[in-house]
């Protein structure tokens, strides 16, 4: 018996895998370096362009393209389609008759993908690191894989409502700052005495000040380009702010919220790619009519509010209503794609690179390392923000090219290959016996990253 149960727990085979999953993966990792290429590059600059990077001309425009149609929406994809590989993974294990096993490879997978993310924020110097939140709420998904598409839809929906609320509060306090500062600046000009509660706000408004200073930040761009061990050692307090604040004030909210919202639609067969030409016209039209008219908002309030805190709070409001219906229309528009006979070979391309998700995410991390710190040429804060576009077109050119190459060889990515052996505590076969054409379309894994 345990020998024929063994032989059942094996990974998923490439005749199981879905091509519309690869190709949206794929996709979705070429849109999230898009974005976090500005915390590559420039130092605290992500949500105000004035701190580093220019914020006119062509740095406007880039900033006004990425924020319409990327910001929030590849974070939200990669973590919907984690969700998917996370249900298919289990869902395909019980169906073998692995039982109780499939939970153990399953939070196995989740404590080396945990490990892994604590490696690439620590040791590979990037702050934006997702795959330690993946881990954490990857724990919580366990517990709704059961659930029917309606449940998971409200069930993500009350966690969207949570993070909406908790951003109406940021909004408040924001307010109140504001109106505290120029109290302030009446008590000052009155020669009265600062309050208890205005001194900490005074202390609050001087922080944020210095952070985008322009002395904290050509301190912050020296501090980046120095070696090795130096970078690691300045930029641990803020990787270790993100891992203890980030994953409670947005992990649930933004990373679990869309992983259910992802199984939803893979058991309602619309990831899948098995709905018809109308019923995705309609998804993306729908959702890009509703999803783009909330972001034109959102960026009319911050650049009428010239980036002040007040307006990127006001803007937050909505940041949750208008990022979903925007992923929703990049579904849509990507399962148009999927389905249709256009670009094959960009699509071969873009599967093979979802294919090794978790290597060429990891992979952005090491080049940009190189780029951008001491460790290499030392181009942290030296690029305005759309020049940074001539870093994210030719890794996306490399690994468009590379990945095809590679998986014509070799079964997994290098760091799929590990996590699996890690995760099944067994060494799977890697190279090929003899290299494979790649072809153009035909059925692929779905979400090597989270299966």
């Amino acid at each position: 018996m345990e020998q024929a149960s063994s032989l059942q727990i094996t990974p998923i085979q490439q005749s199981d895998r879905i091509q519309s999953l690869d190709v949206m993966r794929g996709i979705v990792l070429c849109g999230i370096l898009l974005m976090n290429i500005n915390s590559f590059g420039l130092a605290n600059s992500y949500n105000d362009p004035t701190v580093a990077g220019g914020f006119t001309g062509w740095n406007l425009y880039t900033l006004i393209t990425t924020n319409m149609f990327f910001e929030g929406t590849m974070r939200g994809l990669f973590s919907l389609l984690f969700g998917v590989g996370m249900f298919i993974f289990l869902d395909r294990l019980t169906k073998r008759g692995a039982g109780i096993k499939a939970a153990d490879i399953f939070f196995r997978r989740l404590i080396w993908l945990l490990v892994f993310g604590l490696i690439h924020g620590y040791l590979l110097l990037w702050t934006g690191e997702i795959l330690y939140d993946y881990a954490l709420m990857g724990f919580l998904v366990y517990s709704f894989r059961n659930m029917a598409p309606k449940k998971l839809i409200v069930a993500a929906s009350v966690l969207v409502l949570g993070g909406m609320i908790w951003n109406y509060s940021d909004f408040r306090k924001s307010e109140k700052l504001a109106a505290d500062v120029a109290l302030i600046d009446t008590y000052k000009a009155e020669n009265k005495e600062l309050t208890k509660e205005l001194k900490e706000s005074q202390t609050q408004w001087e922080k944020f000040q210095e952070e985008r200073s322009p002395e904290f930040i050509a301190e912050f761009n020296s501090s980046m380009q120095k070696g090795y061990f130096d970078v690691v050692a300045f930029l641990a307090p803020i990787n270790s702010h993100y891992d203890q604040f980030m994953s409670y004030r947005y992990g649930l909210w933004d990373v679990l919220s869309m992983m259910l919202v992802g199984i939803a639609l893979f058991k309602l067969n619309i990831l899948s790619g098995d709905k018809s030409f109308g019923f995705y016209g309609k998804m993306a039209g729908i959702g890009y009519l509703i999803g783009i008219s909330i972001n034109y908002y959102e960026l009319q309030v911050v650049l009428n509010g010239q980036f002040s805190p007040v307006a990127i709070a006001k803007s937050n409001l909505t940041y949750d209503l208008g990022r979903i219906a925007t992923s929703m229309g990049h579904i849509g528009l990507i399962m148009l794609f999927s389905k249709s006979n256009f670009l094959i070979w960009l699509k071969s391309s873009l599967a093979s690179v979802g294919k090794m998700a978790l290597t060429n995410y990891i992979m952005h991390s090491v080049i940009c390392m190189i780029v951008f710190t001491g460790v290499g040429f030392g181009l942290f804060g030296k690029l305005q923000r759309y020049e940074l576009l001539y870093v994210v077109f030719p890794i996306w050119i490399f690994q468009l090219i590379l990945s095809p190459i590679w998986l014509r060889y070799f079964h997994y990515g290098p760091l799929e290959w590990l996590w699996r052996n890690l995760s099944y505590l067994k060494v799977h076969s890697f190279r090929k016996e003899s290299p494979q054409a790649i072809l153009p379309h035909g059925n692929l894994e779905p979400l090597n990253i989270g299966n």
